[in-house]
């Protein structure tokens, strides 16, 4: 095995784990009464947070909703797709 199909083999399923918790973050926002501190809305609040943060900062609140979890998954889904899409640098080395 080379170091490319190692990357394919770590870096593919981290990013797609990585863009469900932030899904999940969203569906999350939905329900206000979800505590974060508690058992199993931690095991997705804990991992995204601090990638959550940073955003807020830049960009606010629209319309008393939180969309930097939604700037999260675009960004996730696009470094995927070039890293190891289809036609993805890892695929093509």
């Amino acid at each position: 095995m080379s170091g490319i199909t190692v990357g394919n083999w770590i870096i593919g399923p981290l990013l797609a784990v990585m863009t469900l918790l932030f899904i999940f973050r969203i569906v999350l926002t939905w329900y206000p009464e979800a505590e974060s501190t508690k058992f199993p809305f931690s095991l997705v609040y804990w991992p995204t947070e601090p990638f959550l943060i940073p955003v807020r900062k830049v960009v606010p609140p629209f319309g008393g909703v939180d969309i930097s979890p939604i700037i999260w998954v675009a960004i996730i889904s696009l470094l995927r797709e070039i890293l190891v899409g289809q036609q993805g640098l890892l695929k093509m080395f």
